[in-house]
């Protein structure tokens, strides 16, 4: 691929990037790479943590290009590689998500709802949260800050970041029953 001002569609990107052309691969990285980047802001407000995810995910899209089978829209395929990339993240660096949210819950659960309900799934359910506590519940669960930092970052109290991590997990606990009924109406 020669000319650098020429804009060349995903079908030629992809074709280059299958025959491992460097300058496709890039080309590509630089077209999807700013949405991709925003899409990881929203999970996390740490901008080195966002830039590990999505050149992960990008590793993954290289890898994975041979599968892609042109059905849809290409951006999308790739957004769901860099949200899977983005899931598996919090899966192996956050403070056990799934511990915080359902430690006092699994008194309560039959076992089988747990093992319905994944760290994509309470990713999606933590954006239901109102917004401050949202805020707090991935700066503690997921970005690992104590109620301390919080404070500071957020300008509140101790005890407030730790009424919002209390709301969150209540709130969070409700949605998971919710989507459990949900899954034994709909099964």
């Amino acid at each position: 691929m020669e000319n650098p001002k020429r804009n060349f569609t995903d079908e030629e990107l992809i074709a280059g990037c299958l025959q491992n052309d460097r300058y496709s691969q890039e080309l590509l990285f630089r077209k999807y790479f700013p949405t991709m980047m925003k899409m990881c802001l929203r999970y996390t407000n740490d901008r080195e943590k966002a830039m590990e995810i999505v050149n992960t995910g990008f590793l993954r899209v290289f890898t994975k290009l041979g599968s892609y089978a042109h059905k849809g829209s290409f951006e999308g395929w790739i957004r769901k590689l860099i949200y899977h990339s983005l899931s598996d993240y919090f899966k192996s660096n956050s403070k056990y998500l799934q511990f915080l949210v359902f430690e006092d819950y699994e008194k309560t659960a039959k076992p089988e709802a747990l093992t319905n309900v994944y760290a994509e799934d309470i990713m999606k359910m933590v954006k239901l949260l109102p917004p401050a506590t949202q805020q707090v519940f991935r700066l503690y669960a997921i970005e690992g800050f104590t109620h301390v930092e919080i404070s500071k970052m957020v300008a509140i109290s101790i005890g407030t970041s730790k009424w919002h991590l209390s709301a969150a997990r209540k709130q969070l606990k409700e949605l998971i029953q919710e989507n459990n009924n949900f899954q034994l109406y709909a099964g």
